[in-house]
C-alpha cells in the first residue's frame, strides 16, 4: 500500500500525459503500480450534476417577478403563486429567495472629520466584571475622544450621574490639557431636559457647567448614534481590548490600569489617522483649562448626614461627628481621601473605602450624644428673671439733694 500523496502524483503525472513506465522510473515504482492508480480514477457518477425538477420551476419567473417589485416575505410569495396552482411547499420557496434577497436597507452616513481642537465626543458603557467570589457586576465607563487626534480617556465609575459625569469630564479636559471648542453626546438625561421643536432643552446645571468650562454641549440627532460613531467604536474596543483578562484590586487600581492602556493605544500609529495620537494631541489648538477653583468647584458634591451620623458615598459609609446629623454637607474625593465640608471649614477626612457596604467609624463620632440626648442645636428656651422694679420720684427731691432751693 502506498502514500496517498504518492498516489496524487501518479495521477498528476498521468493527466500531464506519461505513460505508466514514465511514471514508474520517475517516482521509483514499477510501472505496474502505475498503471494500477493511473486505473483506479474514480469516474464521475452517472446522476452527478444531475438536476431534479422542482416544483417551484413553472413560478420562478413569477417569484422573481415579485421580488423584483419587492416583495420577499416567502408567506406572501407563497400566496400569490398558490393562486396560479402551485401546491408545493414554502421550503423550496425560501431556499430560492434566499440568495436573491437584498440586504437589510441600513441607511448610508457621511464620514466627518473635524478639525483639530474642534469637537470631542463622549459617552458612558456598560462593563461586567467577576469579582474574588465569582459574583458578576456592572460598572459605568466614561469615555472620551478628541475627533481629531483620537487621543482617549477612559475613565471607570461606581455611578453615571450628573455629578459622576461632570467629574470625569473635567478629568478628561485635565488628561488632555485642553478643552475642545464642541462636545458631542448622545441625548442623557443627564445633559438635556428633553427637546421642543427640535432643539435640545439643557439641563440647566449643565449648561452652566459647560459655560464655566468653555465648551459648546452638542447632542447627536435623535436615534442616530453613528453620528458620533468614533466614541461608539471607542465603546466597543474597551470592552473587546481592555477588559478581557485584565485583573484589578479596587476602582482605583483599575482606573490606573485605564490610564496606562490609554497611553499605550495612544503611542502607536492610529489605522484610520495614519498619525500617533499622542504626538498630534500636541499639535491640537484645545482651549486653555479654566481655573483651578472653577475645575474644583465640580468635584464637590451635596449628600445629607443620616441620622446616625454617616454619609453615603459611592456605596460606603462614612463617619462623621453626630452633631451634623440630618444636615447638607459638600463632600469630595481628593485623592486618596474622602473629605466633608460644612462651608469652607472640613470636618473629616477618610481614607477612601472602594468596596461597597463597608463603614467607615469616626474616632468619638458619638462623644457628647448621651449628655444632649442627641440634640445638637440648643433647644428654644424662655428666661426667668428678677424683678427690679424702679421707683418713679419728682423732679424736685434730686434738687433738694443738690442743695438747689
Amino acid at each position: 500500500m502506498i502514500r496517498s500523496g504518492l498516489i496524487l502524483m501518479i495521477r498528476q503525472e498521468a493527466q500531464s500525459g506519461q505513460t505508466a513506465y514514465a511514471i514508474g522510473k520517475k517516482l521509483g515504482i514499477s510501472k505496474n503500480t502505475a498503471k494500477k492508480y493511473i486505473k483506479d480514477v474514480p469516474e464521475d457518477h452517472g446522476l452527478k450534476e444531475r438536476k431534479r425538477p422542482s416544483k417551484l420551476d413553472p413560478y420562478k419567473l413569477q417569484v422573481d417577478t415579485l421580488m423584483s417589485r419587492g416583495i420577499f416575505n416567502c408567506v406572501v410569495i407563497m400566496e400569490r403563486i398558490q393562486d396560479a396552482g402551485y401546491d408545493g411547499g414554502i421550503t423550496i420557496i425560501k431556499d430560492y429567495v434566499q440568495n436573491k434577497r437584498p440586504p437589510r436597507n441600513t441607511p448610508a452616513v457621511r464620514r466627518y472629520e473635524t478639525l483639530p481642537g474642534k469637537q470631542a465626543q463622549m459617552d458612558w458603557g456598560i462593563v461586567h466584571y467577576i469579582d474574588e467570589k465569582g459574583i458578576v457586576h456592572k460598572a459605568p465607563a466614561f469615555m472620551m475622544i478628541l475627533g481629531s487626534s483620537r487621543t482617549k480617556y477612559l475613565e471607570f465609575t461606581k455611578r453615571c450621574d450628573f455629578y459622576s459625569l461632570l467629574r470625569c469630564i473635567v478629568n478628561a479636559f485635565e488628561y488632555f490639557d485642553g478643552v475642545p471648542e464642541i462636545v458631542l453626546t448622545d441625548r442623557m438625561k443627564t445633559v438635556i431636559d428633553g427637546s421642543e421643536a427640535g432643539k435640545p432643552l439643557w439641563n440647566k446645571r449643565f449648561e452652566d457647567f459647560a459655560s464655566d468650562m468653555g465648551f459648546i454641549p452638542k447632542v447627536c440627532r435623535p436615534k442616530r448614534p453613528q453620528t458620533k460613531g468614533k466614541v461608539e467604536r471607542l465603546v466597543d474596543y474597551v470592552k473587546d481590548n481592555f477588559l478581557p483578562g485584565r485583573t484589578f484590586t479596587d476602582a482605583e487600581d483599575l482606573n490606573r490600569h485605564a490610564i496606562a492602556w490609554c497611553q499605550k493605544a495612544d503611542s502607536k500609529r492610529h489605522g484610520t489617522t495614519g498619525e500617533i495620537p499622542l504626538e498630534s494631541l500636541m499639535k491640537e489648538p484645545l482651549l486653555a483649562l479654566p481655573s483651578q477653583e472653577t475645575r474644583d468647584k465640580y468635584r464637590w458634591e451635596v449628600r445629607k448626614v443620616t441620622r446616625d451620623g454617616f454619609i453615603s458615598y459611592d456605596g460606603a459609609m462614612y463617619g462623621i461627628p453626630w452633631c451634623y446629623s440630618g444636615r447638607e454637607l459638600r463632600v469630595r474625593i481628593l485623592g486618596e481621601y474622602f473629605e466633608a465640608y460644612d462651608g469652607n471649614v472640613r470636618i473629616v477626612q477618610h481614607k477612601v473605602e472602594y468596596t461597597s457596604g463597608r463603614i467607615v467609624w469616626l474616632k468619638g463620632q458619638y462623644e457628647g450624644l448621651t449628655e444632649r440626648n442627641g440634640i445638637a442645636a440648643p433647644l428654644s428656651y424662655a428666661y426667668k428673671v428678677r424683678d427690679i422694679s424702679v421707683e418713679t420720684r419728682p423732679l424736685s427731691i434730686y434738687d433738694q439733694a443738690a442743695g438747689v432751693m
